[in-house]
């Protein structure tokens, strides 16, 4: 029987783990087994007839690497039919793919509403960038959906959350703000970065568009730079392609490839990580120097029930607020020995952040206060390790705090 009658010759027919090994996957005529790298810049038509048919949309093909290669294409393929998306467009860095979701949808004189707790780079784009271009932006504390509904105004075209929260690990009802963006006229874009495409489906809850930095759990091993927005085929095959198009924050074949390749194990290792978060969790909810944890999926969390509604697993990341301050949460930090102190997430190796002073340091006092951000908070991105392993490495650091 030819293969093309077999229903799971459909990508879409397959479960997660398999698309993320074959998805998207077109072979050259050398017949490789793994996916080829298309370093190439530009591309040869056969006629010039040929090339003004690719330029005027009336014949299909790639013209330039800044707007499509073969490579990034594959990486789009598997990533959508992972999101369960109907198209997808990778970019240089997950804060390109950030930007370039926001200005795809607003123009001069629109209004935009975001949670205002947010990653740093991603408030600038909203709170600084934004106002330079004519788009008044009103940021609201996005735990409750109905600030969402307060701050909307009859020209507000764009909101945008991320869920859990970076560095708090908050929660957005994403159904009830979608129904709110929708009746308002406006697009729910996401950033669900910490929630991974694997505890986490956006588009099924009524956002218009995710976004993700691919450099994080997607890559996985602190090796490439990569972002990708996923969501509705007029969304992204419009002005979304075109702002790729025109300003070029273009994703490199060569990271493209990378991190299809970690596409292949990523189910693998967020579950791993997942299991190793819970067990930390719970082992510094009952740490007499720990003055707080957030973990979606524990019980002291204060939207626990909504993260069982909206979310398959309870992250790779926790918050936890040492005792003592700054002072104590540095000598913390740096007692450990397995535990590495940088700004990535989302990595095979575990990785601790004081937010106050690293990724959100500039920001005042006040609007750190407003975001939970204090002065004790670490943000830890759980790895691969045993997880008996990082109990001791934080049981001494924590003696040492």
């Amino acid at each position: 029987m030819p293969k093309e009658k077999n229903p799971l010759y459909d990508h879409r027919r397959r479960k997660a783990q398999t698309m993320l090994v074959h998805g998207g996957m077109e072979r050259s005529q050398y017949g490789e087994t793994s996916e080829a790298i298309f370093f190439n810049s530009g591309f040869v038509y056969p006629t010039s007839e040929g090339a003004e048919a690719r330029f005027d949309g009336t014949e299909p093909g790639h013209i330039y690497s800044r707007f499509s290669n073969p490579t990034v294409e594959t990486f789009q393929t598997r990533a959508a039919l992972l999101e369960g998306a109907e198209a997808a467009r990778g970019t240089a860095s997950g804060m390109a793919a950030v930007t370039t979701a926001v200005l795809s949808q607003v123009r001069a004189g629109d209004h935009a509403v975001a949670a205002r707790a947010l990653f740093g780079g991603c408030r600038y784009v909203m709170e600084d960038y934004l106002p330079r271009w004519g788009v008044e932006t009103t940021l609201v504390d996005g735990r409750d959906p109905e600030n969402f509904t307060r701050a909307m105004r009859p020209n507000t075209k764009l909101v945008f959350v991320e869920t859990p929260t970076n560095p708090t690990l908050d929660l957005v009802d994403l159904r009830a703000v979608a129904d709110i963006a929708h009746a308002h006229g406006a697009v729910l874009v996401v950033d669900n970065v910490f929630a991974t495409p694997i505890w986490q489906k956006p588009l099924e809850l009524g956002a218009d568009l995710v976004v993700y930095s691919a450099t994080k759990h997607m890559d996985g091993q602190g090796r490439a730079l990569g972002g990708v927005i996923l969501g509705r085929r007029e969304l992204i095959e419009g002005d979304i392609h075109t702002i790729i198009r025109q300003t070029g924050p273009s994703m490199s074949p060569f990271n493209a490839w990378v991190l299809l390749k970690s596409l292949e194990t990523l189910p693998l290792r967020v579950k791993a990580m997942t299991d190793g978060a819970a067990r930390l969790a719970d082992f510094f909810a009952s740490h007499p120097k720990i003055e707080h944890i957030s973990y979606p999926f524990h019980p002291s969390h204060p939207q626990h029930e909504l993260a069982r509604r909206q979310m398959g697993g309870g992250s790779t990341l926790i918050a936890l607020t040492v005792k003592g301050g700054k002072e104590a949460a540095f000598r913390m930090a740096d007692a450990l020995a397995i535990v590495a102190i940088s700004n990535n997430l989302g990595d095979a190796k575990s990785i601790i952040s004081h937010p106050a002073t690293t990724t959100h340091q500039r920001f005042s006092d006040d609007a750190k206060a407003e975001m939970g951000i204090s002065a004790g908070l670490l943000r830890l991105s759980v790895g691969l390790e045993d997880p008996d392993d990082l109990i001791a490495d934080f049981t001494y650091a924590l003696d040492e705090a």
